[in-house]
């Protein structure tokens, strides 16, 4: 059974990302995935096929967002190319997505500019980028929502208690 919601590619640009910094634990059947702003922790958990994630894309939209996204991509099942993975180092996606009111495409559209312009053949990476998002279009697994609500951002949290 193949996934009934697909992310939107840009999800693939972030997953990059969390492997890239390093913000991908995993240990076990779980995984600690920590936001690109560092004030939200997300957990990761599977069971044979089925994947379940607290991070906002995963629990409210239906889909994989970028947390399983990683996950699978260090656990072999979505290719990872390393080299690529060096040109989405350091990306706050939080306040990028926030700038463009949460278009993926326009952030990512800058990124990708940017990257142009240091003579970085994008066509190269958005060719892997689709080419995982077609891995993960045929991968026989299933998402569900998380047991857990999304976190709040540490300084919410820490304004509450």
């Amino acid at each position: 059974m193949a996934l009934t919601k697909m992310p939107p590619t840009e999800k693939i640009h972030e997953a990059y990302s969390a492997i890239a910094d390093g913000r991908v634990v995993i240990e076990g059947n779980s995984a600690k995935v920590f936001s690109s702003d560092h004030t939200k922790t997300y957990t990761v958990q599977w069971e044979d096929e089925v994947y379940s994630s607290n991070d906002s894309a995963s629990y409210w939209q239906g889909y994989p967002g970028y947390p399983i996204i990683a996950v699978l991509m260090i656990q072999g099942r979505l290719s990872f190319h390393a080299t690529m993975a060096e040109h989405f180092k350091g990306i706050n996606w939080k306040k990028l997505n926030a700038k463009y009111k949460a278009n993926y495409a326009a952030a990512v559209s800058v990124i990708l500019e940017e990257l142009q312009q240091k003579g970085i053949d994008c066509t190269v990476i958005q060719d892997k980028i689709e080419k995982v998002y077609g891995e993960l279009k045929e991968l026989d697994i299933k998402t569900k929502r998380s047991s857990t609500r999304p976190p709040q951002p540490l300084e919410a949290a820490r304004q509450s208690e």
